[in-house]
């Protein structure tokens, strides 16, 4: 998935372009697919026979081997995920295709609501798995080859242990979640899919409109910025409700599940410590100064400002190429750059185009932004792209090709240890657009093309280190103060406003209509605390290239290797064959370094002119 914030591109001639859509038929045929009917009886009637035949025996299977083990327990558990996994995969997909048609919309909800009813089945065994005694479960690891196989699971699982709930309450707590965080959800999904925005009396939907703050065009940008604040302002109150309603349920879960800081759960999900993000957030909010504050300043200074607007931030370079560029120019732009590094890595990638696993085109009703989705292990991963045809697009198809690649490879562990922590989920991302962003500069033809290269690196370094830490501290505002009440739409501007201020600096103007911009982040909705990934991701990635620029051969073994692990290991497992050290505050300055080190550059350049 790509940062949450702007995809700078403007409507082009890529618009009437022959840009491919996604081909979901290895999941299902379609919504009306008799498979889909199969399937979900095959799961109700295999989850409750696994009820029936483990659900209260865990602690005799412990000591036993074969088919009556734990082994083949969770086996048999792992194959029914699989199953559940396909089923809501695929009405995901269909749903993000477009979520504006009521067929999708009650197809994914239906969906939902009997997937989650299936899942309760089976929500008593990783409970009593937990219950287990470790000398138990150590000696039946011995005994045991196939359950010494799932080994990291269960030690990943044992980490959820003392949140546990009672059974009843963990059952009420998974049945609720259709009709409670999931439906707000969906009522946000549903509200910004809707939403429209007038611009030189053209009706924009999101996507469209938000390319537009690059547009070359200064007073077009503004326009652009107008309409975002003026239809998010419209829709204050739903968008504060939406927000409350979720931080307050979390509010509730948290205490229930005795975690002490708001942000404990997503850092227990991540397997990542506390002080590890402490230690993040605060390397980058003290680089705010160096690095973003800098930065604008240059840049305004380039576009002839005393200060930029809100809508300047991503501006085009005064002289900055504006050609388009084809889809096909695209593909070949990544992949190469993908070849270049690993040609393994080249040939997985290009598995996306010719076999249709990338849904590219911008039409009406599709979900925003970017994602990769990995579906399960037996299928393959999909991509969805709003392509424009400008560099940033290029680079976000890169960021999400990284996901796809890195989905390929952890698939062979299964569909229990297949799926990465969001905090190494960026690593393959990221390290892809970081090879194709070198890749483009080492080609570049002029002084111009390489200044505006590396000012559109820092950018996204800026909105994916930054402003990602930016809207981490803004999410903990929120929800440290939700727990003293609701907060009033203006009371969420004044606390967004202050912080973007902080990181952003004295070089943007951050004007009226600006302190609406909350509203829009998917992330704050669908995953609280999902945003300091993506600076964990750019910032390991940066420190990970520096190694791969002085290894000598083999960082591509150890490199795909670590992607192969999938969730197997934790981050300090993964990072040790490179010399790195995440709890080292050394290992944070050093990716920063190299943002500023581009920065340095810039500054250069200017100076030569």
């Amino acid at each position: 998935m790509s940062p949450a914030s702007p995809s700078p591109s403007s409507p082009s001639a890529v618009e009437g372009a022959a840009l491919p859509e996604w081909n979901l038929s290895d999941l299902y045929a379609g919504i009306d697919a008799p498979e889909i009917k199969r399937d979900l009886d095959e799961a109700s009637r295999r989850a409750a026979a696994f009820q029936a035949r483990w659900k209260g025996r865990l602690g005799e299977a412990a000591d036993l081997t074969g088919e009556n083990g734990l082994g083949a327990a969770i086996a048999e558990f792992e194959a029914l995920e699989e199953l559940l996994g396909r089923l809501i995969s695929y009405a995901g997909l269909v749903y993000s295709g477009d979520t504006a048609s009521p067929a999708n919309a009650k197809f994914y909800g239906d969906m939902q609501a009997r997937v989650t009813d299936i899942s309760s089945l089976l929500l008593f065994f990783a409970l009593e798995l937990n219950r287990i005694d470790e000398p138990a479960m150590d000696a039946a690891m011995e005994r045991d080859a196939q359950l010494a196989h799932y080994r990291p699971w269960v030690v990943d699982l044992r980490q959820d242990k003392p949140f546990q709930l009672e059974d009843r309450v963990e059952e009420l707590f998974l049945e609720k979640s259709v009709t409670g965080h999931g439906a707000w959800n969906r009522l946000f999904d549903e509200t910004m899919t809707a939403l429209r925005f007038t611009v030189d009396g053209k009706e924009l939907a999101l996507e469209e409109v938000l390319n537009l703050l690059q547009d070359p065009d200064r007073a077009r940008r503004a326009k652009a910025g107008a309409a975002l604040a003026e239809v998010f302002r419209r829709n204050l109150s739903t968008f504060a409700l939406v927000t409350n309603t979720l931080a307050k349920d979390k509010e509730i879960s948290d205490r229930w599940r005795g975690f002490e800081d708001v942000a404990d759960s997503r850092h227990l999900a991540n397997r990542v410590e506390r002080e590890v993000v402490d230690a993040l957030a605060k390397a980058v909010s003290d680089a705010y100064p160096s690095i973003a504050h800098r930065y604008y300043a240059l840049k305004a200074k380039w576009l002839g400002l005393d200060a930029l607007e809100f809508f300047d931030r991503n501006a085009p370079l005064p002289g900055a190429a504006k050609r388009d560029i084809g889809w096909d120019e695209a593909r070949e732009t990544v992949l190469s750059a993908y070849r270049d590094f690993a040609p393994d890595m080249a040939e997985i990638a290009g598995r996306f185009f010719e076999r249709n696993w990338i849904d590219a085109a911008v039409r009406p009703g599709k979900a925003p932004g970017a994602f990769a989705h990995p579906t399960v292990p037996s299928v393959h991963p999909y991509v969805l792209v709003n392509y424009l045809g400008k560099p940033r697009d290029v680079m976000t198809l890169a960021h999400e090709l990284g996901h796809g690649v890195h989905q390929v490879l952890a698939g062979d562990q299964g569909a229990l240890m297949a799926s990465t922590p969001l905090t190494l989920a960026e690593t393959a991302s990221v390290f892809g657009e970081m090879l194709t962003f070198r890749s483009l500069l080492q080609r570049a033809a002029s002084p111009a093309e390489r200044r505006t290269l590396i000012a559109s690196k820092v950018e996204d370094m800026i909105n994916t280190v930054i402003r990602q830490i930016a809207f981490y501290e803004f999410e903990r505002e929120i929800h440290i103060e939700r727990r003293k009440g609701e907060l009033t739409a203006e009371r969420i501007g004044e606390i967004w406003i202050a912080i973007q201020k902080r990181s952003l600096g004295p070089a943007v103007n951050l004007g009226e209509g600006y302190e609406t911009f909350w509203t829009y982040i998917p992330h704050f909705i669908h995953s609280p605390f999902y945003v300091y990934a993506y600076a964990f991701g750019d910032c390991l990635v940066n420190s990970l290239y520096a190694v791969y620029q002085n290894a000598e051969e083999g960082f591509q073994d150890r490199y795909f290797a670590m992607l192969r692990a999938g969730g197997t290991k934790h981050h300090s497992e993964l990072l040790a064959p490179f010399g790195l050290d995440a709890t080292d505050p050394a290992f944070w300055r050093q990716g920063l370094s190299m943002i500023s080190g581009l920065i340095d550059e810039l500054e250069a350049m200017d100076k030569a002119d």
